[in-house]
């Protein structure tokens, strides 16, 4: 098959319908009816020979030759869709980029008033977008260029993408003052009695923290479970619960609830905390721009 045989139009529906995987969405994404949608599939399946999705309940499902081509019709793409715009600088002063950043509800409160307060005096127009890494498959939006960037703890960001460490973090345990364990240092005894409120966050690093407690044998009297950071300084204001966290987190944490936090009794490994992108983006002149910033303002090394 030569090149001149084929619509680049063909591919730009192939790949939407990959990340999308409902003609619909498809459709409304890239300004097309269904039918011309429906119809321009159908032409790559003649030039292909191959039927490349399969209608299922969860939509339209790729067979193995189209998950077989998906990454290199993707980076072809956006290499000439790069190519295409390529600037020769980004200038933030009148930028009105919106960048969206994969994080944690963790990392927003930790990350964010000082990105944002960076960003009002030298990118007054530019905007961000936070989305959590758990609720999207990152690896293929941050591939599409639908997520900019990620932080955090994310191993299933190897292949095809760049990372820069920017802190290791320890654990802490956080309570009220006035608690019964307020003091500067407590037993693993008295961290196992303690009543405690333990965030289960799956798909995050933190998943890893209860598997470390659990193998050193220590019990927690585990009195609630809740599936974020949000409302745990809430809790710990008003409650005789202790939690065990991220020290930058619990930082955050001391004025705004009236709390305090001591070292760890058990010997818990640090968790480096990363900045990801895509390798398409490495030289994207805006991508650049913000990787330096948060370097700048929040890399220890």
């Amino acid at each position: 098959m030569e090149l001149k045989d084929i619509d680049l139009n063909l591919l730009v529906v192939f790949n939407q319908l990959l990340i999308d995987k409902r003609v619909s969405i498809v459709a409304e994404k890239l300004g097309q009816t269904q039918p011309a949608i429906s119809n321009a599939l159908n032409r790559l399946r003649r030039l292909l020979g191959d039927e490349l999705f399969l209608r299922t309940s969860k939509g339209m499902e790729p067979t193995s030759l189209s998950v077989q081509l998906a990454e290199p019709i993707a980076y072809a793409l956006s290499a000439i869709h790069s190519t295409l715009n390529q600037q020769t600088l980004f200038d933030p002063k009148s930028s009105s980029r919106t960048f969206r950043i994969g994080m944690t509800d963790i990392g927003e409160i930790y990350f964010l008033p000082k990105l944002m307060n960076a960003l009002s005096g030298i990118a007054p127009h530019v905007s961000i977008s936070t989305v959590r890494n758990t609720a999207v498959n990152l690896r293929d939006e941050m591939e599409a260029g639908n997520v900019d960037l990620a932080v955090g703890l994310l191993p299933q960001l190897k292949a095809g993408f760049f990372q820069h460490r920017l802190f290791e973090q320890k654990y802490v345990c956080m309570l009220r003052r006035g608690h019964a364990l307020d003091k500067k240092k407590i037993s693993i005894e008295e961290f196992s009695n303690a009543e405690h409120v333990v965030v289960i966050s799956a798909g995050t690093g933190h998943a890893k923290l209860d598997e470390s407690i659990e193998r050193k044998g220590v019990k927690r009297n585990i009195k609630l479970t809740v599936p974020h950071f949000v409302a745990v300084g809430h809790i710990l204001s008003t409650t005789n619960m202790l939690a065990t966290v991220p020290e930058r987190y619990a930082r955050e944490c001391l004025a705004p609830f009236n709390l305090r936090y001591m070292d760890h009794p058990i010997p818990l490994p640090e968790t480096g905390i990363n900045l990801f992108w895509h390798a398409k983006f490495h030289k994207e002149p805006g991508n650049q721009w913000m990787r330096r910033l948060i370097f700048d303002i929040f890399s220890d090394s």
